[in-house]
């Protein structure tokens, strides 16, 4: 019996066991399988890294109190984060990497830049204490 390449069709000739024809054809399969898979993380990391550099550049000092719609004018999207820091208070401050926010009265938000005090609660993204920030 015959089997056909799972990239090009091509009868493959050699083991039974073989999938492809050739490397040409494995590779060109499990990069388009990849690529696939990689798009919802490619546009996650994107939208991290513009987020990360809005907040940057409306907080040159470490702490700076914006309105909403400054953020929301320049595209940035509040569902994405890396992870949260919850105040003694109750105040949660999502963080994208080093750069934080926290929601605060009439549609303003807190900016600001991580501290090494926060280490000590740092939470993951389903509200348990991380493991490694004891």
């Amino acid at each position: 019996m015959t089997s056909s390449c799972a990239e090009c069709g091509q009868s493959i000739v050699g083991r039974s066991d073989k999938k492809f024809c050739s490397d040409q054809c494995r590779h060109q399969f499990n990069n388009r399988k990849k690529r696939i898979h990689e798009a919802a993380i490619l546009n996650i990391n994107q939208q991290l890294r513009k987020n990360r550099t809005i907040i940057k550049s409306l907080n040159p000092v470490g702490k700076t109190i914006v309105r909403r719609s400054i953020l929301e004018k320049m595209d940035f999207s509040f569902d994405f984060f890396t992870h949260l820091y919850r105040t003694e208070r109750g105040t949660t401050y999502y963080f994208i990497y080093e750069y934080g926010y926290a929601l605060i009265e009439d549609e303003k938000i807190v900016l600001v830049k991580y501290q090494p005090y926060m280490n000590r609660k740092v939470y993951d993204l389903f509200n348990q204490r991380n493991p490694d920030h004891t």
